[in-house]
């Protein structure tokens, strides 16, 4: 996942943040220490490697002055651009649009990272108290009616400033972010709506801080070791270190942020699988403080609202207006496309699961939560494939350096020097400077891999710093993932599937590593959501590749690499259990896509009712899998800007899966395809229409195919092969060519 900073910035859209930390021109520096005192680390940029911030100097109590004081500086840079007396010009007004903002854009980095990763009170005081104060401060731009005077005058004449087609699409995107959130509106309505903004901003905030709380108390607590039966030594001993770290006895299962459990696949008690279960599908509905249905019911009827209020029928259709899909029809034809085939393997999965369950003599009747426990034993007997076979060859730091960072030296030459001088937000992180092929400096990564009670679930990327020519700046991103840390003196032993979350976090890593804009709103991951998940789901590709895999899977006790025989069985068993694992992420979408298209005349819903019936209508067979997400714990769309946009995730899996079979009919693992890839991909941002990019390099609109063989599903039955997204008007400025633009030297679901 890609974690989005909901902020308004040099871009005036609701999109990730643009990145600052370049010296800041001297007025601008005077501005800001001006109001902020100089002793707050966030009063002048970082003057460590790449700008990163120094977390060795910055307290807790920092945060909120420096995100106060940014928002008046840049309230100050954008009156003096909207009441310049020039005529409006792309310099005077895009470009200096671009370069404004960079103390709150500072600090809102550094916090976003820390809050999401690494929280606590204090910080959460700051956010509850700060997101308001921000939408009204997106409002205050967004809104500001000479600002926007300036850029439709702009973009009512774009034709005749002889633009670049980088600069045609930056002034297309102000244009159109500033009348999609209400330029347009008459001032009743946008005092209406900055009201909205304001409430929903609040409500988003408390979901995520009563989520948080209520994953932490949802934690299964277990005395009796008997009940843990099937856990193996390190669970144990890792669910021992966890109860302790709570002050607790026995042991402790903390709950991962899907429905789903990794302990259900091992325990061999179903009550206890069922109270494991429960706990992770009721954690936030206990009728308590950390109940988040009411929260969630007011958010969807006041963005209903909102979009009625643009003129949209529904929040789905309004926050498409620039995915790749563009509006709710076509992201709902298509999941309803892959209904069929997959309630197919559901129901025939489920089948066999309930078939072997009575051959072991159950006395119970088979829930979702014994699936796993049984898919194992299926999984074993069809493959021969037991996971606890696999993790002694997947040591957390050889599937990072000899694998993760392998594969992307051989696609795209760059290469990685661990650093241990750059203080980071937590002790267990690691640190890595980032070289092209031509040996110069590209980047940092920062990896913040274990999981923590104060840290929000899944696994996600995002910048301290992005990349933009304009402001000569380099990108600096952290990886965040949720593994079990091993309990003191036990190896750092992973699975398959947490091997394939580095390589998607890293996939998001390297499109932001390889942006190559100069303006920093177009720079890198800053694309939409259903285009943003297809590099790092890309990327999960190579975690099997036989050249990689031989490479990091290594016995961490004898050092011998993985058997042939092993990944064979790995390989063989990749669409086993999909209607499951696939069906659950494509039930949780549809679910998202029927809570954003509530009409604005709808009441506030019951939470459970709607639930119950938007999965009964979904065509999928929910009554077993339960989707990934219930609504009361799905942060994607509630608080981390996914919201009407889980579709991405399937979306950008047909994406990422016909890329492949591109690069599979293309000689695989080549550093010319890599370098192919990111010309035409990675490095491209959001300069260029999404279908025009993913055409050009295929050389076709997505095959839904390469998705289906992906998971086991028929091919036949469920429609055309090919999705056609609906192309954006080109930009009043000769098409850009195809040809790769040459390197100017310099990715949770």
């Amino acid at each position: 996942m890609i974690r989005k900073l909901l902020l308004a910035s040099a871009a005036v859209a609701m999109t990730t943040i643009a990145q600052p930390a370049f010296a800041a021109p001297a007025k601008h520096r005077a501005s800001a220490s001006a109001t902020l005192p100089a002793s707050n680390p966030f009063a002048s940029p970082s003057t460590l490697p790449f700008n990163a911030p120094d977390f060795s100097k910055i307290t807790d109590s920092d945060y909120l002055p420096a995100i106060i004081a940014g928002m008046a500086q840049q309230k100050r840079e954008v009156a003096a651009i909207a009441n310049d007396p020039a005529p409006p010009t792309f310099a005077n007004t895009i470009v200096a649009m671009e370069r404004s903002g960079q103390l709150l854009e500072r600090v809102e980095l550094a916090f976003q990272a820390v809050n999401g990763a690494n929280t606590n009170d204090t910080l959460q005081a700051t956010d509850t108290k700060t997101a308001p104060l921000l939408a009204a401060h997106s409002d205050f731009i967004n809104l500001n009616p000479k600002l926007f005077a300036r850029v439709k005058s702009l973009h009512d004449r774009q034709a005749s400033l002889n633009l670049t087609p980088e600069q045609a699409k930056l002034l297309d995107v102000y244009y159109k972010n500033m009348v999609h959130a209400g330029a347009e509106l008459p001032a009743a309505k946008q005092a209406e709506l900055k009201a909205m903004n304001e409430r929903l901003s609040t409500l988003q905030t408390e979901f995520n801080q009563k989520l948080l709380a209520a994953a932490k108390a949802g934690a299964l607590h277990v005395d009796d070791p008997s009940a843990l039966a099937g856990l193996s030594p390190q669970q144990l001993a890792a669910a021992q270190q966890d109860a302790k770290g709570r002050q607790l006895s026995g042991y402790l299962i903390p709950l991962q942020n899907t429905t789903q459990q990794p302990a259900l696949s091992d325990l061999t008690s179903h009550a206890t699988r069922e109270e494991l279960m429960q706990a992770s599908l009721n954690r936030a509905e206990h009728g308590d403080a950390n109940d988040t249905r009411n929260v969630i019911s007011e958010i969807a009827q006041l963005r209903a609202k909102k979009a009625a209020l643009l003129g949209y029928p529904d929040y789905a259709d309004y926050t498409l207006y620039d995915q790749m899909a563009k509006n709710r029809q076509t992201a709902l034809d298509f999941l309803n496309r892959l209904a069929p085939p997959t309630a197919a393997k559901e129901r025939q999965e489920w089948s066999d699961i309930v078939a072997l369950a009575h051959a072991q003599g159950a006395n119970f009747q088979p829930t979702a939560a014994d699936w796993n426990f049984y898919a194992e034993q299926i999984r074993k007997q069809r493959y021969d494939l037991n996971q606890d076979e696999l993790k002694p060859y997947f040591e957390i730091h050889k599937v990072l350096t000899d694998g993760v960072f392998y594969a992307a030296n051989q696609l795209y030459g760059v290469t990685f020097k661990e650093r241990h001088d750059l203080p980071t937000w937590n002790p267990d992180m690691m640190t890595f400077e980032v070289f092209d092929a031509d040996g110069k400096p590209l980047g940092l990564m920062y990896f913040d891999y274990w999981k923590r009670d104060n840290k929000s679930g899944g696994a996600w990327m995002s910048n301290l710093v992005n990349q933009s020519y304009l402001r000569g700046t380099k990108p600096v991103i952290y990886n965040v993932a949720n593994f079990t840390k091993p309990a003191p003196g036990q190896p750092a032993l992973i699975s398959f599937d947490d091997v394939t979350t580095m390589f998607h976090e890293f996939g998001h890593a390297l499109h932001g590593l390889f942006a190559s804009q100069t303006y920093p709103t177009l720079s890198g991951t800053n694309v939409a959501r259903d285009f943003v998940e297809f590099p790092s789901q890309f990327n999960e590709n190579w975690a099997l590749d036989p050249k990689v895999i031989a490479h990091y899977a290594v016995n961490y006790k004898t050092g011998e690499p993985i058997p042939q025989a092993l990944v064979d069985k790995i390989k063989r068993s990749q669409t086993f259990n999909q209607g499951y694992d696939n069906g659950e992420v494509l039930e949780a979408a549809r679910l998202d896509l029927d809570w954003h298209s509530l009409p604005a005349d709808a009441p506030r819903q019951d939470v459970d009712k709607f639930e119950a019936q938007a999965l009964a209508s979904s065509g999928y067979d929910t009554a077993d899998v339960p989707p990934r997400y219930r609504s009361s714990y799905f942060l994607h769309i509630w608080s981390n800007g996914y919201a009407a946009g889980y579709y991405a995730y399937p979306w950008t899996r047909m994406l990422a899966q016909d890329a492949f079979a591109w690069f599979e009919g293309h000689g695989g693992l080549t550093r010319a395809n890599g370098q192919r890839f990111r010309n035409m991909i990675l490095s491209r941002g959001n300069t260029e229409d999404y279908g025009v990019m993913y055409r050009n390099f295929t050389g076709h609109d997505p095959d839904i195919r390469p998705y289906l063989e992906y998971y086991g599903l028929p091919t036949t039955g469920a429609g055309p092969t090919t999705v056609t997204p609906v192309a954006e008007p080109a930009p009043a400025v000769p098409t850009p060519s195809t040809t790769p633009a040459p390197e100017k030297g310099e990715r949770g679901r």
